[in-house]
Order: structure tokens, then sequence, then C-alpha cells
């Protein structure tokens, strides 16, 4: 029937007429219906022309050692990013140095209000990304990671920020909010020794937990979330990387949470710190999303309305 359907060219004109508006409109719903889409669209909006005003750090209050923050942006997320590394620098009272990575989509525009605020900024274009890739992950060696990379960007929060690469890295991601003094990713930037990652609020790897164990020859870690993610770049192995992204592939098809799948297997019998929720918050919930008082919020999901529409302007207000 399938088969019949393609043929006939019906299958396309089925997803078009009922599969897709249908699938928006479960879309719509989870988001609040389309005034909340409304609301959420001009915060957004609003966000985005904020960024280009962020109030100046002052490197001659802060103190420490400048740090290093490693962030994948482009022209649809810089002003997050802007707004993530802003309150981190805000709340800790160091000097950022952040390594911007391009997405593929970065532009000069989009990368000045950044550059703005963080002078010590380090931006990687495309061009350099490629060619490190196509030193240490080559496509004829690795196609399966190359390949999925194309089409996932979420993939490269390892292949951008890690191949070729040597020493530690904490990897933040741009959604991400910070209220309060991050004393544990400051204290491990200043004395990394093992591999640190956030907490999520449930399972959330795509594949069944029986393949994850069985891929990794041990019981891989649950509920791991890769919106902080400190590595040593010169410890992962690609090689195994490839076989990992392979075999899901092979066997249970691509998903959305592949990234994070294969850093369970990869941190699967290590031991690594991890971010505790009730301070490094994936997934705001009420009280403490409107009350602010955990260390960081990470706005994933249906979150995403209140961090558009309310939260960048609570953290403008409790720390500009």
């Amino acid at each position: 029937m399938r088969s019949f359907l393609r043929q006939a060219g019906l299958g396309r004109a089925l997803y078009r007429c009922l599969y897709a508006p249908a699938s928006r409109v479960r879309e719509s719903i989870a988001a609040g219906g389309p005034l909340e889409e409304w609301r959420t669209a001009r915060g957004r909006a609003a966000m985005e022309a904020a960024a280009h005003e962020l109030p100046l750090l002052s490197e001659s209050a802060a103190t420490g050692e400048t740090l290093e923050l490693h962030v994948l942006t482009g022209r649809r997320f810089w002003y997050q990013t802007a707004f993530c590394l802003w309150s981190f620098a805000r709340v800790s009272g160091r000097v950022l140095a952040p390594v911007v990575i391009d997405d593929g989509s970065l532009t000069p525009d989009c990368y000045a209000p950044i550059a703005r605020l963080f002078p010590r900024a380090r931006c990687i274009g495309e061009r350099e990304v490629l060619g490190r890739l196509e030193t240490s992950l080559s496509a004829s060696r690795f196609p399966s990671l190359r390949e999925r990379r194309k089409t996932f960007p979420l993939l490269r929060k390892l292949t951008d920020v890690h191949a070729g690469g040597h020493g530690w890295k904490l990897f933040v991601d741009s959604d991400i909010l910070f209220f309060h003094r991050p004393n544990l990713l400051l204290d491990w930037v200043d004395h990394p020794g093992n591999p640190l990652c956030a907490t999520d609020v449930e399972y959330a790897y795509g594949y069944p937990i029986e393949l994850l164990n069985e891929l990794a020859g041990r019981p891989v870690q649950e509920r791991l979330n890769t919106g902080l993610l400190g590595l040593r770049s010169d410890d992962i192995d690609w090689d195994r990387m490839e076989h990992w992204c392979r075999t899901l592939i092979d066997r249970a098809g691509t998903h959305y949470y592949q990234e994070q799948a294969l850093v369970a297997l990869y941190l699967a019998g290590r031991t690594h710190a991890r971010a505790p929720l009730e301070d490094y918050v994936t997934f705001p919930r009420s009280p403490e999303a409107a009350a602010c008082r955990a260390v960081m919020h990470h706005y994933v999901a249906t979150s995403k309305r209140l961090y558009f529409q309310r939260n960048w302007r609570r953290a403008l207000e409790v720390l500009a």
C-alpha cells in the first residue's frame, strides 16, 4: 500500500493535507495556543533587540583568571548566546574569553554584539571548522559522524568543539540564563579532572536503554543532559564514536536526542561530575520558573515560552 501511494503521488499529498497540519496544531497547543505564540514571538523579537544594548562588563571589577566558555551559535541564536554569556559573566565576576563556534550561519552583524561585550572573544568560522574536520575527522574514515553532522546540528557540540582539539573545554548551550554564581562550573574550569554534564528532568536519549547498555558494555547513566558539557578533547575515541553513531542509526534510526545518547555512551563507566538539577535547572517549572532562586535555567521545550516572554527581562532586572 505504501509503495502504491508513493507511486500514485498520494503519500506526499496526504502529508501536506493531513499530517503536516495536524502536527502544526499539536505544536500550537503545546506552545499555549495562537495568542501565546504571538506573545512568544514578540518576546523573542524584543530579546534580540535588547541583546544589542546589553550593559558593558567591567574587567577591572573582575577577579580570578580569564575563563573560556565554548558556545555554538549562528544567525538564529546569536542573541541568546549573548544573553547566556553576559549573565554568566555578571554572576561569576570573571573575565570571559568565549570561544564562539560558527554553526555555518553566523554573519559579522550577528557576531558584532557578542564581540562588543567580550573583546577577548574568539570566533571559529565555518571554514576553520571544516578544515579541522577534514584533518582529524575525515568523511572517508568517519562517514556516519560527518553525514549526521550535516543534518543534525546538535552533534556539532561534539564534532565542531572537540575534533582536532586539545585540553578541557566547557561547552554551554545558548538558551541558558544564569541568576546566581555558578560555583560548581567555576571550580570545574579552574581545576578540571573529570568530565562534567548537566542533569535532565527525564530520560532523553531517544534510544532504548537496553541498546545503549549493550553498546557501552556496561550500564549507561540516565538523565544526562548536554546543555552543560565539560570534556577533554584528547580523550574522545572518535573511532568508537563513529561505531556508536552508525550502529544506533542502523538499528534504531536517527533521533533528535542522538548526541545525548552518544555522550551517555562515552561517559558510561567513567567518573564524572553532574550539575545538580535543583541548582542547574533543565526545564524550569513553577514556582522556580518565576522565583529564579536556582543558579541557572536551561529553557528547553515548552519552557522557552517563559524564556522569551519574561525571564530574559528578569535577568536584566536582577543583573544589570
